[in-house]
C-alpha cells in the first residue's frame, strides 16, 4: 500500500495502517524536499498500477482529480481498529476511518471518502463520493451527503436531512434544513451565506 501525499493527513493514515498490522511501502508525493516520513520512503511517482493506493490528501476535489488522472489504478480502504463499523455497512475504495468513528447499520459510504476522528454517521446513512466529514461531525439517522461536500469539525446534523455536492459546512454548525448543491452554511441553525450557483 502506497499513500498519495506526504503530509500530516498521511502520517494518520499510516499510523491506521500500522494499527491494522498491514504494510506501508511508501508515501508519493512530488515535493523533492520530502525524502523520509515516518521513516517510510518518499517517491515522486505511483510506482505501478498494480500496487494499492490510498490519496491521502484533504482536499476533496484534488482527491477527485488525481482519481481521475488514474482511472486504471488499485485503491485501497484504510479503518482504524478502534473505529466501530457495522458490518451491514457499505464503505468504497479509497476510504478512509479515523480512530473513535463509528459508522452504524446499512449506512452508505462513497469512494474516497475521509471520516474522520470520533465521527459519528448513524443509520441508513447516505456518504457519496470525495466527501470529508471532519472530526465529531454527527450525522442523524437517514442523511445523505453529496458527492465532495465538506463537513466541519463538530458540525450536527438532524435526520433525514439532504446535503447537496460540493457543499461547505462550517465548523460547528447546526443542520436541520435540506441544502442545495454548492452552498456554504454556518452556524446555528445552519444558513446559507454563499451558493456557488448563484
Amino acid at each position: 500500500m502506497y499513500l498519495f501525499g506526504a503530509s500530516g493527513h498521511g502520517k494518520v493514515i499510516a499510523e491506521i495502517l500500522e494499527s491494522k498490522g498491514l504494510l506501508v511501502d511508501g508515501f508519493i508525493d512530488s515535493d523533492p524536499s520530502k525524502s523520509h516520513v515516518l521513516n517510510y520512503h518518499v517517491v515522486d511517482n505511483i510506482p505501478s498500477k498494480e500496487v494499492e493506493l490510498i490519496i491521502a490528501i484533504g482536499n476533496n476535489r484534488i482527491r477527485k482529480k488525481i482519481v481521475n488522472e488514474n482511472p486504471d489504478q488499485l485503491y485501497g480502504i484504510a479503518f482504524h481498529r478502534n473505529a466501530n463499523i457495522s458490518p451491514r455497512t457499505t464503505i468504497g475504495n479509497g476510504t478512509v476511518i479515523m480512530a473513535g468513528a463509528t459508522i452504524n447499520v446499512d449506512a452508505l459510504i462513497g469512494k474516497h471518502c475521509i471520516i474522520n476522528t470520533n465521527v459519528s454517521v448513524d443509520h441508513d446513512c447516505s456518504i457519496e463520493s470525495y466527501v470529508h466529514l471532519s472530526p465529531n461531525v454527527a450525522l442523524a439517522g437517514n442523511v445523505s451527503v453529496g458527492e465532495g461536500t465538506h463537513i466541519g469539525i463538530g458540525a450536527c446534523v438532524i435526520q433525514g436531512v439532504k446535503i447537496g455536492s460540493w457543499c461547505t459546512v462550517g465548523a460547528g454548525a447546526v443542520i436541520i434544513r435540506d441544502i442545495p448543491d454548492g452552498c456554504t452554511v454556518v452556524g446555528n441553525p445552519g444558513r446559507i451565506i454563499k451558493n456557488s450557483k448563484n
